[in-house]
């Protein structure tokens, strides 16, 4: 191989030194100060910019201010480095550099036009910014402008304000005699006042600040124009915003020490705005002090109230009134709560009138309201059938309606509350009938119906006489003071005997006509329809003497006869009108429910729109079925509708809370309670058709309980058996009872599921006979000794692996095997227990006669003596019942 060597070519010659890269890191330390005197040395590091390029200038300058150094980077970067030549450039070092290629060159030309561009693109948005700021300047400008001109237009008002005060005070201190040494001047401004003229050592009245360098005199800047503040490279000259004025507009004060000097002067001192202020609050505090006129209020107080609201409804503050107690020697906090007595006390004493109010107060005006029209018209009158059961009193009624009430009643018995209306056929006038059941467990209700009537007729069958039931409808009408008519029925049976009926009244104070009373009795007979018309001309005419008269135009009143939840109508109430029309859509109030009458329907189940005095009615509309008995008014509103029921209802909570607690009121409420406290209970749900039922159903439940077992009604309502009913029932292992009523499906099943018992009665005396015999399983049985017979030990005898045997001799009656036996010795019992062996000779027998001789042991004792007797019993368990 042979090497050749060119004259022209180039080489590339490395230095003997080392190559190395300068680091761009500068290092130093800093003592860095701590607390308590600690220090502590560290190392720093001050890291220089990068620069692109190699003919970077050797020495560093400063880097112009990062504002101006955003601005267009790039374009100045190209400008500020030489353009490269072709020819060839050798450093010290001895590398040889390549020239730049065309798509170098081209790349660095585009970087250049876009520069150039990018240069002037923000030159135009710097334009367009300069001209928006310049006019929003001039915009300032033009407020700045209009304050000012508003500034001095107040200055001015105040001038003339001042001015005219100034001329206000002189003319009252030359009103009051009071002399001016000088003359009043208006005081020059202090701007223009000669500095020569102030006394030597008086301070002025306000020393300018120092001004700024650059600053005028009269602080301004130096030119005319406004403060310019520059926004950045590029951008326009921004006028600054003048700071705003913190102080009021108006004329400057002299703010200097008072001093000798300053009061000997001749200028007028001005009397500040302070001391105005202070003589306008020595005004109104001296007219604050003046006594006002006590207000005297009525103040409206309830059975309690707390103090709170007693001083605002006395308009005074609640300290005043707990002063007042402090000194009545009571200590109370705002919030507690003193009685109606009290109260009126503090508001007496603090000289306010007082209205005693009370929760009740809410039925005033109810009921029983006075009426002064003389715009009456005669109603038809109510009357009562009563008497035993049995004797006839709906058949009677039957036969007046020629109707059949009786054949759907279960039992053949009356066992629900009636009303209805019989047209007399001789007069054409109505007669508003009620029907009451004569079983004894039906006492609220023939009370109800004794309480609503205005005539009351006694049924007493001919061939039975006066019977209990008999005695107390007679003392019904008695304690309603209402007349009585006695109609003697079932005069067709051939044992009848009317003339006993009359006698036997005689001893209950009841006289009739033809014993030379009052008390007009009638012979009828409902199966044969006899002396009908009779009795029905004897109730017109005790009606006539009674003169029945009302206002038919005023609110209705009534009485609720019965109620009942029936299933497709709800609620519904029978109702009796006594006084006023009660019409659809009346906002009623019965009990605690209230509703609006939604639709009336007449004992002959037709609608009706109205229904006058004496009038039964079924009413719909009532939010819950009322109670048996409750009173029916209409009222102007729901509102008053709300507040009476509200109360009622509270009412009813508290009374059954306190008969359920059974309140300790008294010792023999202890004591019974004591005696009460182990017995046993009997739980039951009683659901009834209608209140009457249920009523009666509770009383009679309630007059089955003694000392050792009672019935616990867990819940008793109205309306058919329902899975609540089923569920309270599993939850306290209560029989269900369903009185003319049957349970749904869903409760049916739930029933079934859970083994509660369900049952249907139809006739109360069925349902009362049954839960006294449950309730009668739960009384403890009694034991009765029955005596067998005595034997005598005559030998003891020990065998051994059966014990001692005792020979003895059946002295009178018998001794059996297995009963119990005493052991008596020296006529005291030492044992008592049962005969394990009784033997005649050698063979067990079950029994040994009287003057037999037999071997006898006991169980699980064996202390027998000779002359002992054996005294032999048997012990019977007899089931008790109520």
């Amino acid at each position: 191989m042979v090497d050749t060597k060119t004259p022209g070519d180039k080489t590339l010659s490395v230095p003997t030194k080392t190559l190395t890269l300068k680091p761009r890191v500068e290092t130093g330390t800093v003592r860095q100060s701590f607390s308590h005197g600690r220090t502590k040395q560290v190392v720093v590091e001050k890291r220089g910019k990068r620069r692109v390029g190699g003919d970077a200038p050797a020495t560093e300058t400063h880097a112009p201010e990062p504002a101006a150094a955003k601005a267009a980077p790039a374009a100045k970067a190209p400008l500020s480095r030489p353009a490269a030549t072709p020819g060839p450039a050798r450093g010290g070092s001895g590398v040889v550099l390549r020239t730049l290629t065309e798509d170098e060159r081209s790349a660095r030309a585009s970087a250049l036009a876009d520069a150039k561009m990018r240069e002037i693109e923000e030159r135009r948005l710097a334009e367009e910014e300069a001209k928006r700021r310049a006019s929003r300047e001039g915009i300032e400008q033009a407020e700045r402008e209009a304050a000012e001109a508003r500034r001095k237009a107040e200055e001015e008002r105040h001038r003339l304000e001042e001015e005219a005060k100034r001329k206000a005070e002189v003319e009252a201190k030359k009103r009051f005699g009071e002399t001016e040494t000088k003359p009043a001047a208006t005081p020059a401004p202090a701007a223009a006042r000669p500095a020569a003229a102030r006394p030597a050592g008086a301070r002025p009245a306000a020393v300018p600040p120092a001004r700024a360098p650059g600053v005028a005199a009269d602080g301004s800047d130096e030119d005319e124009g406004p403060r310019l503040v520059r926004r950045g490279p590029g951008g326009a000259m921004r006028p600054a915003t003048p700071p705003k004025a913190t102080h009021k507009p108006g004329p400057q004060k002299e703010r200097g020490r008072l001093t000798v000097v300053t009061a000997l002067n001749d200028d007028v001192r001005e009397r500040s705005i302070a001391s105005f202020r202070r003589r306008t609050q020595r005004l109104k505090g001296h007219a604050s002090n003046e006594p006002k006129e006590k207000l005297i209020r009525e103040v409206t107080i309830p059975e309690a109230i707390t103090i709170q609201e007693l001083a605002n409804r006395m308009s005074e503050r609640a300290v005043d009134v707990i002063r007042l107690l402090m000194k009545q020697g009571a200590m109370h906090k705002i919030t507690d709560v003193i009685d109606a007595d009290t109260a009126q006390l503090i508001t007496e004493e603090m000289g306010h009138s007082v209205k005693r109010v009370a929760a009740s107060d809410v039925e005033e005006g109810l009921f029983d309201v006075v009426d002064d029209s003389t715009d009456t018209e005669p109603r038809s009158p109510v009357v009562t059938v009563m008497g035993h059961v049995d004797h006839g009193k709906t058949s009677l009624l039957d036969a007046l309606r020629h109707a059949n009430v009786v054949s759907g009643e279960a039992g053949g018995i009356t066992q629900h509350i009636g009303a209805y209306q019989v047209t007399s056929p001789e007069s054409g006038k109505k007669i508003t009938f009620i029907d009451t059941p004569g079983h004894a467990a039906f006492t609220a209700m023939r009370a109800r119906g004794a309480k609503v009537t205005d005539i009351v007729i006694l049924v007493v069958a001919a061939d039975d006489g006066v019977m209990p039931q008999t005695v107390e409808a007679i003392n019904h009408a008695k304690a309603a003071k209402v007349p009585m008519i006695v109609a003697i029925n079932k005069i067709d049976k051939p044992d009848a005997k009317p003339e006993r009926v009359r006698t036997e009244l005689l001893q209950h104070e009841v006289q009739v006509e033809s014993f030379g009373g009052e008390v007009v009795d009638v012979e009828v007979s409902a199966k044969n329809k006899t002396n009908l018309d009779k009795l029905l001309e004897m109730i017109a005419l005790q009606a006539e003497l009674l003169d029945l008269k009302t206002n038919s135009e005023r609110p209705a009143e009534g009485t609720v006869i019965e109620a009942k939840l029936d299933r497709g109508r709800g609620p519904v109430a029978t109702v009796l009108v006594q006084r006023g029309t009660l019409r659809v859509g009346d906002i009623i109030v019965a009990g605690a429910e209230m509703g609006r009458v939604r639709a009336l329907i007449s004992d002959q189940g037709e609608n009706i729109d109205e229904a006058g005095p004496s009038v039964p009615v079924e009413v719909l509309g009532f939010n819950g079925p009322p109670e048996a008995g409750d009173r029916l008014a209409v009222v102007e509103n729901e509102a008053r509708a709300r507040q009476v029921t509200s109360y009622r209802a509270h009412q009813k909570r508290e009374n059954a809370a306190a008969s359920i607690s059974g309140m300790r009121g008294s010792l023999e409420q202890m004591m019974s309670q004591l005696k009460t406290a182990g017995r046993k209970e009997f739980p039951l749900i009683v659901k009834a058709d209608v209140q009457g039922s249920l009523e009666a159903i509770l009383g009679s439940l309630e007059k089955l309980g003694t000392d050792e077992v009672a019935a616990r009604i867990l819940h008793a309502g109205v309306g058919g058996i329902s899975e609540s009913d089923v569920t309270l029932a599993e939850g306290f292992n209560a029989a269900i009872i369903g009185f003319s009523v049957r349970a749904n499906k869903e409760a049916a099943a739930a029933a079934k599921r859970n083994g509660i018992e369900i049952r249907y009665y139809n006739i109360i005396y069925d349902l009362v006979d049954d839960i006294k015999k449950a309730m009668s399983g739960l009384l403890a049985p009694t034991l009765r000794e029955t005596m067998l017979g005595n034997a005598q030990i005559l030998e003891v005898f020990n065998i051994s692996k059966v014990g001692k045997v005792a020979g003895c001799r059946v002295t009178d009656g018998t001794v059996e095997r297995g009963a119990n036996v005493r052991l008596i010795r020296d006529n005291v019992v030492v044992h008592e227990g049962k005969l394990s062996t009784l033997k005649r000779f050698k063979d067990e027998v079950k029994e040994v006669q009287s003057g037999q001789e037999c071997g006898m042991a006991f169980e699980n004792y064996g202390d027998m003596r000779v002359g002992d007797v054996i005294e032999c019993y048997r012990v019977e368990t007899i089931q008790r019942s109520l």
